[in-house]
């Protein structure tokens, strides 16, 4: 791992790829925005209905968070905006702070990243395990499931949907009774339009290139998301037959046709206190999203991003969109993806497909009113079913045990309790299971040194020699307890060579036996230190106390210096 300095530079990527920028990129560039845009429209309003706002707070956000993470993002092709991640969190803070509450915890969760970032703790973030990522994103896209029933079904829900798992359950099912025909239909439409879609226009990008005109109209045409399709036809369709369904309009009186006006998150101590650990929340999930979706992109396009300056721009955008009534901002896979398909290669793809938005906003927003809530529900279906990792429950018998509880018991959590909990619980699975693994590759075996005989009986008689290996820490300190247990009577050697890492509590120890040696007159011979544990054991004076001719190289050193002892 590397140091972890407490400083950072400034250095946005598209401050770094504007020299020899050339015309031919900035047209691709522009392409791959607008086409970002079209992916994002419906999505950035599903995010906002889904999370208990208004339609217009996801597309503020991705407009104006959006541009801002990619004026300042560590990566070239990050697409910044609300994702479906957030929507289990945002709703609760909703249900519980309100919206004032949500623009407090989005900007507290701005400065965490923000700070994050200053500290270069952007490595930090690459070793979360795995098997805690898959199961709360498992387990949030069941959340995201769950919460789009109501308007996939058309089901008459007074008030606020509950948070909460069970009460959401108990809620669903008592109005059950009230489901819609026509919301039904207009959602299955929807999502049928989406599926078949994606799998047509894949199979007809893939003809060959002697297929006269199809290929290429095709082409062009498998550039326009399976999303928006459906959103254009399922609003036809409910408009033109007059169904009775719920849309943004009936719900929401549309979206306002101009720029965001500027709204000041109310601050106060107690609301600062209350919001600490939602904030917090907020701010580790939009790290995790950010670079693991950076990292994915690197891999498609060659580059490697600077991990502290995205968290910067993440924290920065968050602190900007809760003045302009928005919601949290994170890096998008889907979007990202799209961006990097369509020829996006630097942040100007995703300043344009902010600049693009804002143009539907300000020209085409009286249009949104028509749109059936039911259709952004099944997007938002589609949206969690491609974003959960099911395949890997199927993939747990080949897993060892500790990994196949710590995934389960995030997804449990994260879908029954609270996606916080379910963080705190699998990183402290994931810790015990770290410390067991090392704990048991940690060992100190008795050797026979050049010389002795097969048995183990020294040459030198009353000498014992012992390897040691992995790490010398709180979960191994046993291993020095016994070696004090049983002290030979001449001379200890200790063979450092494979030891990779000396803790306090493994310095503690050592410092133990090294005083029982000394009681009892018998000196300490080691060999093979490494940097590491040079430094530590140097640091507490162990090394000093040891002698430094007791100190050697190599095991002929150590051979020599018994000779000399004798």
């Amino acid at each position: 791992m590397p140091p972890i300095h407490f400083t950072t530079r400034f250095n946005p990527k598209l401050y770094e790829l504007m020299a020899g920028y050339s015309r031919e990129r900035f047209i691709r560039d522009v392409g791959a925005g607008l086409t970002v845009s079209v992916v994002a429209l419906p999505l950035a309003m599903a995010f906002a209905i889904a999370s208990g706002l208004a339609p217009q707070a996801g597309l503020f956000t991705a407009t104006i968070g959006g541009f801002l993470v990619s004026l300042f993002s560590g990566s070239r092709v990050q697409i910044g905006g609300p994702a479906g991640a957030f929507i289990v969190i945002v709703y609760g803070i909703v249900e519980q702070y309100g919206v004032g509450g949500l623009l407090l915890a989005t900007f507290m969760s701005g400065v965490m990243l923000w700070a994050m970032g200053f500290l270069r703790m952007g490595v930090l973030i690459q070793f979360i395990p795995v098997a805690v990522i898959i199961g709360f994103t498992n387990g949030i896209a069941v959340l995201i499931g769950l919460s789009q029933i109501k308007d996939f079904l058309g089901l008459r829900i007074e008030g606020k949907m509950p948070a909460e798992f069970f009460p959401m359950l108990q809620t669903l099912w008592q109005a059950l009774p009230s489901w819609s025909a026509p919301s039904l239909a207009v959602a299955l439409f929807a999502l049928g339009i989406i599926v078949l879609w994606q799998q047509v226009m894949k199979r007809r990008v893939q003809l060959p290139g002697d297929a006269g005109m199809l290929p290429r109209v095709s082409g062009s045409l498998a550039l326009i998301p399976g999303s928006i399709v459906a959103l254009v036809a399922a609003t036809l369709l409910s408009h033109g037959l007059g169904l009775d369904v719920a849309t943004i309009g009936s719900r929401f009186g549309g979206i306002p046709q101009g720029l965001p006006s500027l709204t000041v998150p109310a601050f106060s101590v107690e609301g600062v206190k209350a919001l600490m650990l939602p904030a917090f929340t907020l701010a580790v999930l939009g790290a995790i999203e950010s670079l693991l979706c950076a990292r994915v992109a690197d891999k498609l396009i060659g580059d490697k991003h600077d991990s502290n300056q995205e968290l910067l721009a993440q924290g920065f955008a968050n602190m900007v969109v809760p003045f302009f009534g928005g919601m949290p901002v994170t890096g998008t896979i889907a979007r990202t993806m799209t961006n990097i398909k369509n020829g996006g290669s630097s942040p100007v793809a995703g300043m344009v497909h902010a600049l693009g938005l804002l143009l539907v906003v300000l020209v085409a927003a009286p249009l949104a009113q028509y749109i059936p809530l039911a259709a952004l529900s099944a997007i938002l279906m589609f949206v969690a079913w491609n974003m959960g990792e099911w395949r890997e429950f199927a993939r747990l018998r080949s897993f060892r045990l500790p990994y196949r509880i710590t995934l389960l018991s995030v997804f449990v959590l994260t879908v029954v309790v609270d996606l916080t909990v379910a963080i705190e619980v699998g990183l402290f699975l994931a810790c015990l299971t770290f410390i067991y693994r090392i704990s048991s590759l940690s060992t100190a075996e008795r050797f026979v040194l050049p010389g002795d005989d097969k048995e183990g009986a020294a040459a030198a008689p009353g000498v014992t020699a012992y390897r040691l290996t992995g790490a010398i820490f709180f979960g191994a300190v046993e291993l020095i307890g016994a070696m004090r247990a049983n002290l030979p009577q001449r001379a200890l050697v200790l063979d450092f060579s494979s030891v990779i890492y000396i803790d306090s509590s493994g310095g503690e120890a050592l410092d133990e036996l090294l005083q029982a040696c000394q009681d009892k007159g018998i000196p300490i011979l080691v060999c093979g230190l490494r940097r590491q544990p040079v430094d530590m054991l140097t640091r507490t004076c162990w090394l000093a106390r040891v002698g430094q001719a007791n100190i050697c190289a190599d095991l002929p050193a150590v051979q020599a210096r018994l000779a000399k002892l004798a």
